[in-house]
Order: C-alpha cells, then structure tokens, then sequence
C-alpha cells in the first residue's frame, strides 16, 4: 500500500492475481501453465502416455524403459505446459516406443500411445 503524494493521489492495491505493472514503459508478460490440450487426439495422447507411465512403473528396468521413462514424462510435460506435444517430441517418442518394443507390445497403454502418436505424425 502506498501513501498520498502532496497531490493526494496514491495507489491502493487490495489483491492480485496474474501479472501487472504500474507506471510508464512497462512491459508484462504473464503464463499460466497447465492449458488443457484443444485437440482431442493430443487429449487422447496425454491419457495414454499417463497410463503407460503407470505400468511401465511396474516393468523391470532396462536401459530402453529409463528411455521411455523419460520421453513419456517429457511428453506429458509439454502437452500439459503447451496443450500439444510439438513434432520434435513426438518423433522422439515414436523411437523410445520403438526401443521399448518388446515391453510396449505387451501392454495395452503402450499400443495407446503408438496408435496416438501414429495419428498426429501421420502413419
């Protein structure tokens, strides 16, 4: 709170949420995170990815499911962050599952994950 100039003017600020700027030439930017994805495929994408995530918790561990770990936790990231997973990403992804086949195949969250990332890059 700040107190009245010899003018009597001053600047009350009960609450903020967001962003905001007082005075000249100010500039502000302001990003909320967690935008939900619009596409229905990047939301189909994001809930496999989960559900893959949470079974390959259970798998044993091997240099290809660390991988995919990771790839799966990056995805899952970006989609919530941005509301799509970017071409980059997804191209990533595709080779972690393909790494992982053998586990992947098994599981009916990984087929989810390649059958969506299949529909976004195109084959």
């Amino acid at each position: 709170m700040a107190t009245a100039d010899e003018r009597g003017n001053g600047i009350h600020i009960g609450s903020v949420r967001g962003a905001f700027a007082i005075g000249d030439h100010n500039t502000v930017t302001h990003y909320e995170g967690g935008s939900a994805p619009a596409d229905p495929v990047q939301e189909e994408l994001l809930r496999a990815v989960r559900a893959l995530r949470d079974d390959l918790s259970r798998a044993v561990e091997s240099p290809q499911i660390t991988a995919l770990s990771g790839e799966l936790a990056e995805t899952e990231t970006e989609i919530a962050d941005t509301g799509a997973a970017g071409p980059g990403r997804l191209a990533r992804l595709r080779t972690a599952l393909a790494d992982a086949g053998a586990v992947v195949g098994l599981l009916a969250s990984g087929a989810a994950v390649t059958q969506a990332v299949a529909a976004l890059v195109g084959g």
